[in-house]
């Protein structure tokens, strides 16, 4: 198992850079807090700030949550993820829906 300070490397080293470097021209987002929350609302399956009390969430969320978002941040990565998908989902439960 992964020790937390290699939890928060990891996530921040592919929403800061992994993420926003592969993005294509066809993706929702391509800013690293962008990534973040759609990533954290998936992990948490829903808003992550009515999960996660304190900021930055990353170093308060649980390590199963990171983990998750983790995966599903590498999902994208390796197309098995739909990203824009995942968006659409994090902006409904923000009130936020796109049509």
């Amino acid at each position: 198992m992964m020790g937390r300070a290699a939890l928060e490397a990891q996530w921040l080293k592919l929403t800061r850079e992994d993420l926003p470097a592969a993005a294509k021209p066809d993706w929702p987002v391509r800013f690293d807090h962008c990534f973040q929350r759609i990533l954290l609302d998936a992990a948490c399956g829903g808003v992550w700030y009515d999960h996660i009390a304190k900021r930055p969430a990353y170093a308060h969320a649980s390590d199963s949550v990171l983990t998750e978002a983790i995966s599903l941040g590498q999902a994208v990565l390796d197309g098995k993820a739909d990203l824009s998908a995942l968006n659409r989902q994090s902006l409904v439960w923000r009130g936020k829906a796109i049509r």
